[in-house]
């Protein structure tokens, strides 16, 4: 285990996003509903910051806001199909079991084949069945990796993340009457990678954990996460499109989120047939300094996701998170031209609604240094059509990394802003589109910080600005009946 001073307040540490107290997460995983209980699962290293030494990490909550953590759902079995990690996948509720689909690492094989483990007592215990679900993957695959299960009438159905050998990516299709036995249907979807929005990112010559998402309109949604083999994971893609004959049939691609440090999102099909999702983000800065505080990588926000008639997918912040805020800190209305205007202090942790009207480049400064020499901007470019998120400032700190990022908006009308920042953490929703931008950030300043409204020369911005205070989760404590499991030697 690591030995980080944990007795000390870490200025960086979220306490609005869901995580472990300490070591490495990445990718959610097994996110059902199950027995009255939201269940989250996410990759887990329980003996350190680094990705390696792959579990299942386990929480549990019954509105969002409490969680309990559970014991650790999966561990590597010695010698055993999964013994060098359980990988991505995800959970479905059948009757009084939940069954894990989980991808199976052996070093001595290139692919990660599914197999399964199933609990009888709500998520407290996960036996694995042993043996693999799908054996070999289909011929031409050169990445195979991380199912999706999901119910579609009286079958089951099952996605899996692919890359084939003549440069495209692909989800391809299993269907099932019993979830044990699994017949492959071929290609749900496949695609060679092209160019996503204005920035630098592909698609993908592989696709990591395919999500699928049904919705009443007739469109359904395919989310995946972007891999090339030189340089790893890349970014969070939707394709909006039909299913006719077990072929998916998708429009352009785009962005789920088009931030820099969001990747492996994964669906929750919640009651009232809501559908949540998380996603993982990593982190933006030093690994050794990562070590040193002891932790790395949080889930994101729980999103509500939806897909509205004309196609386009919308995000927004659960609604049970408004229960999350506490004082009412900042109300602000008014102009800025020439001069920046000062609008009030917040916390290291805060959820932010805003209308801005921009003439120009204008929007919103977090201060987060006395001398205001650190500092992140969300600012609106009516020009260009963006709203525009710049780190470039945002530490002082050369081991955090730095950038701007954009996300399309809307130029001839006022936007709709909900931002949540925790520490280190900011999720910028862009109300008006649905659409969402994540990116994390290493403040050296202490609070109270700043927030302004500023524009360029020439430019102008109408605002009304409200902030809240942002309420921790509640977390049960795990140290009293929660086991960890034992570092096993291979």
């Amino acid at each position: 285990m690591s030995t980080a001073p944990f007795d000390r307040p870490d200025p960086h540490r979220p306490v609005a996003h869901l995580r472990p107290p300490r070591n490495w997460i990445n990718d959610p995983n097994g996110l059902v509903f199950h027995d009255g209980h939201y269940h989250v699962c996410y990759q887990y290293n329980p003996y350190g910051t680094r990705h390696e030494n792959m579990h299942w990490g386990h929480f549990r909550s019954a509105d969002l806001l409490s969680w309990e953590p559970l014991p650790t759902a999966l561990t590597p079995t010695p010698g055993g199909e999964d013994a060098d990690g359980c990988f991505s996948g995800n959970a479905v509720s059948d009757g009084d079991r939940l069954i894990a689909f989980y991808s199976a690492l052996r070093e001595d094989r290139w692919h990660q084949p599914v197999t399964t483990a199933t609990s009888h007592d709500g998520g407290r215990t996960f036996h694995p069945r042993g043996d693999l679900v799908v054996p070999e993957p289909p011929d031409g695959c050169t990445m195979y990796r991380d199912p999706y299960v999901w119910q579609d009438g009286t079958r089951w159905r099952m996605l899996v993340g692919a890359a084939l050998a003549d440069g495209r990516g692909a989800a391809l299709l299993y269907e099932s009457p019993d979830l044990e036995t699994w017949t492959y249907q071929g290609p749900f979807c496949v695609a060679a990678p092209q160019p996503l929005g204005s920035g630098n990112q592909y698609t993908g010559e592989g696709w990591e954990c395919p999500q699928y998402l049904p919705a009443a309109s007739g469109h359904g949604a395919l989310i995946y996460s972007a891999w090339d083999a030189h340089d790893g994971p890349r970014c969070s893609v939707a394709l909006v499109g039909h299913e006719t004959g077990g072929v998916f049939e998708a429009g352009a691609p785009g962005l789920l989120d088009h931030g820099p440090d969001c990747y492996a999102p994964a669906l929750l099909r919640a009651p009232g047939d809501r559908w949540l999702l998380w996603g993982w983000s990593w982190e933006a800065r030093d690994k050794d300094w990562a070590a040193q505080d002891g932790w790395a990588g949080t889930l994101t926000l729980p999103r509500e996701i939806s897909l509205s008639q004309d196609g386009s997918l919308h995000q927004q912040p659960a609604a049970e998170l408004l229960a999350l805020r506490g004082d009412h800190t900042v109300h602000a209305q008014g102009r800025v031209g020439a001069d920046p205007v000062e609008l009030g202090e917040v916390g290291r942790s805060f959820d932010l609604t805003a209308r801005l009207g921009a003439s120009g480049e204008a929007g919103l400064r977090l201060i987060t240094t006395a001398d205001g020499s650190e500092y992140l901007d969300i600012r609106l470019d009516p020009a260009t059509g963006h709203l525009i998120v710049d780190r470039e400032q945002a530490s002082r700190d050369t081991r955090a990394r730095g950038g701007s990022y954009r996300m399309p908006c809307p130029a001839s009308q006022p936007v709709d802003l909900r931002v949540v920042v925790d520490h280190s953490i900011a999720e910028i929703f862009l109300t008006t589109t649905g659409q969402v931008l994540t990116l994390r950030f290493y403040p050296t300043g202490e609070s109270p910080w700043r927030l302004q409204a500023h524009s360029a020369p020439g430019a102008g911005l109408g605002y009304t600005v409200d902030t809240w205070e942002l309420l921790p989760l509640v977390v049960k404590d795990p140290s009293s009946d929660v086991e960890q499991p034992e570092k096993r030697s291979a």
